[in-house]
């Protein structure tokens, strides 16, 4: 019959595809239990949103079932969060990652993209949280349907962030009437973005999403100084005038020691929705082009949807109002790569990895 340690010495030999050590070292494998020909085991994956989940399900799945005597293997999956350690004296303790979302440029669909990536990695079962640093045009609150009376807060005068579709959401857009500009200089700038960080109530949370505005201004450079940014995502649409803007953001990041985690595609194609055949609207390769340029990846493309409007504007984004579409897929993958490039970084600067069990 196999035992606890040859069991244990097999799993030594199993790898995170994306991390590159052995499930037993990086504290994946727990609640180990051998009772006859019966291996059962809780697996706990670097992240909730895993995009190769069913790939080292079969690899531990063949690998334990090659050993003499096993007859059946029971998985208990399970969801960790790795922490960014550097966030540790500059944010709450319950922050474990920061992501920015930013593109140097407007009008390429940056606030969707943070906004529905959001709401995908919450959909995995992660802990989310997204904040609006779009000070002078915050839309966030809109798409996702919140409305100014139900910001609170707590006896000891902390903002209570609102939440929608399992995201905490903090946004300029609470603390002022619907129509009234915001005509703030750098200073000021400064104070709402360190008080969204450390003066809002955002409890426990694996991921906080910052949607940046346009540009390489001071709301950017006030978010790199306060806090190490675990990653930026860089959104461009495939016009090459688009990305002449973008490119300013990469060199910002670059120069400000931010990780990039990749680039995301926006309105890349158009999908007919009667014969599916798709259409470049703009151009072709645009950010493959940038990524090559800047030695980052492409996250993923996601096509032109008029339903992404539509949604949105009526507060509830596209992943949640038509989970099936070729959009909600695009964007719901792009937060799998992301989380997973967060957890091998995380891995890379600190050990052990502190873990959350679902």
């Amino acid at each position: 019959m196999p035992t606890k340690e040859s069991v244990l010495d097999v799993l030594s030999t199993v790898k995170d595809p994306e991390i590159g050590r052995d499930i037993v070292s990086l504290g994946m494998v727990q609640n180990l239990v051998v009772e006859g020909g019966k291996v059962s085991f809780s697996y706990i994956l670097t992240t909730p949103a895993c995009p190769l989940k069913d790939k080292m399900d079969k690899e531990v799945r063949a690998a334990l079932n090659a050993i003499p005597g096993v007859t059946a293997v029971d998985i208990d999956w399970g969801a960790s969060v790795s922490k960014d350690r550097r966030l540790d004296s500059a944010l709450p303790s319950g922050i474990r990652n920061v992501i920015a979302v930013g593109s140097g440029k407007g009008g390429v669909g940056k606030s969707t993209v943070a906004a529905n990536l959001a709401v995908a990695l919450a959909m995995e079962g992660a802990r989310v949280g997204l904040m609006d640093a779009d000070v002078y045009g915050p839309n966030q609150p809109q798409m996702f349907g919140i409305q100014r009376s139900q910001v609170g807060t707590t006896p000891a005068g902390k903002i209570v962030p609102p939440a929608a579709h399992g995201v905490k959401l903090m946004s300029m857009g609470f603390l002022v009437e619907p129509d009234t500009p915001v005509v703030w200089r750098g200073p000021m700038l400064h104070g709402v973005v360190n008080q969204f960080l450390k003066d809002v109530d955002w409890g426990e949370l694996d991921y906080l999403v910052v949607d940046l505005p346009p540009g390489t201004g001071d709301v950017q450079l006030t978010l790199c100084q306060l806090v190490p940014l675990t990653g930026a995502v860089i959104v461009t649409t495939p016009q090459s005038i688009a990305l002449s803007d973008v490119r300013k953001a990469v060199g910002m990041f670059n120069k400000l020691n931010v990780p990039i985690l990749g680039v995301v595609e926006n309105m890349a194609d158009f999908e007919c929705p009667h014969c599916h055949e798709r259409t470049a609207i703009f151009a072709e390769g645009g950010a493959q082009t940038l990524a090559d340029a800047f030695d980052m990846p492409v996250l993923g493309r996601v096509p032109i949807d008029p339903s992404v409007c539509v949604s949105g504007e009526v507060g509830n984004p596209i992943v949640k109002a038509a989970p099936n579409s070729s959009t909600a897929a695009a964007l719901r993958e792009i937060a799998r790569q992301i989380a997973a490039r967060i957890s091998v970084a995380n891995a890379q600067r600190a050990e052990p990895v502190s873990v959350r069990q679902e």
